[in-house]
């Protein structure tokens, strides 16, 4: 039998992974998101792609993409998805530096299938991760809302699905998934450098992905000037004392309520609820998502606990 080296599982478990989101990954994409116990530079990535005979027979490669054999149809997804990439992609742009200019907004950040490049229709949504000013997560949200429901007149499925105050940058729920999602994020507006901020609060992504310390695609983030920042910056004025107290707390309490509801009705529910974030996952993505992908880790014989662990 041939024995796979440390390297080899890394890149297979890698491959699989994407494979859950029928997506071919390219082979920069392979070493920045590379699911390995430690960093690895990109010749020996590709040094191991070209001659290890672990993976011989076991991927494809073909140009710039590497996928499973016996999956090589997703090449003619991934480039159908790159077309709806390129055709949603200035929208969610231009929407992420809508939010931006909504009082409190600290941080905007796209996530979600778009952030890799992966939309499955061109009516996907344009998912957000979001960080506000301390005390002003729900005022802040209530806000959003407000942008989302005017934005549906210009087709723009704006989800705010995670909205969270710089005091809760720390993720508690501390898996692959989440690990993916942190990494894929695309900051689009940064004030203060939240961006490099939330990456600290969350150190253990690198046991996960220890070459994705950067975020992998450049969204151009930015911070507001001219009449958008004055206009903002008046607004939080109006909305900085006793009356935006008031309005976080009502808006904590109505909204809350009906959340935690909704959450309780729900058998597998991802959502983070409190004054400090709103994470309105009801129904667990994540744990699907993982479901999958260690049915394909045990279809190669791989082991679901390590990442660096040689299998026959």
């Amino acid at each position: 039998m041939t024995r796979r080296t440390a390297l080899d599982i890394a890149i297979l478990r890698t491959v699989l992974y994407a494979d859950v989101f029928d997506f071919a990954l390219t082979r920069t994409e392979l070493h920045h998101f590379l699911m390995s116990a430690t960093p690895v530079e990109r010749g020996v990535v590709e040094r191991a792609l070209s001659e290890s005979v672990g993976l011989r027979g076991v991927l494809v490669m073909q140009g710039d993409y590497v996928v499973l054999h016996g999956r090589e149809h997703l090449l003619g997804v991934r480039a159908e998805r790159h077309r709806l990439t390129n055709a949603l992609w200035p929208k969610a742009a231009a929407a992420g530096k809508l939010l931006a200019r909504v009082p409190f907004v600290r941080m905007v950040a796209l996530t979600g299938a778009l952030a890799m490049h992966n939309p499955s229709h061109g009516r996907d949504d344009f998912d957000y991760f979001i960080v506000t000013a301390p005390g002003r997560v729900w005022l802040a949200r209530l806000l959003i809302v407000g942008v989302v429901r005017v934005s549906r007149v210009w087709g723009w499925p704006i989800c705010p699905n995670f909205v969270l105050s710089p005091d809760a940058l720390a993720q508690r729920r501390q898996d692959v998934y989440i690990a993916h999602e942190i990494a894929q994020a695309v900051p689009l507006s940064d004030e203060s450098g939240l961006y490099a901020r939330f990456r600290a609060a969350n150190p253990w992504t690198h046991a996960h992905l220890p070459n994705a310390h950067t975020a992998y695609e450049r969204g151009g983030a930015h911070a507001l000037g001219g009449l958008g920042r004055m206009v903002k910056r008046v607004l939080e004025g109006v909305l900085g004392g006793g009356l935006g107290d008031w309005l976080e707390r009502w808006e904590q309490t109505r909204k809350g309520r009906r959340f935690a509801a909704e959450a309780a009705q729900r058998a597998a529910s991802a959502a983070q609820i409190d004054a400090t974030q709103v994470k309105g996952h009801f129904d667990d993505h994540g744990t699907g998502v993982i479901a999958q992908y260690h049915a394909r880790l045990r279809a190669y014989g791989l082991s679901e606990d390590s990442a660096a662990s040689a299998a026959d």
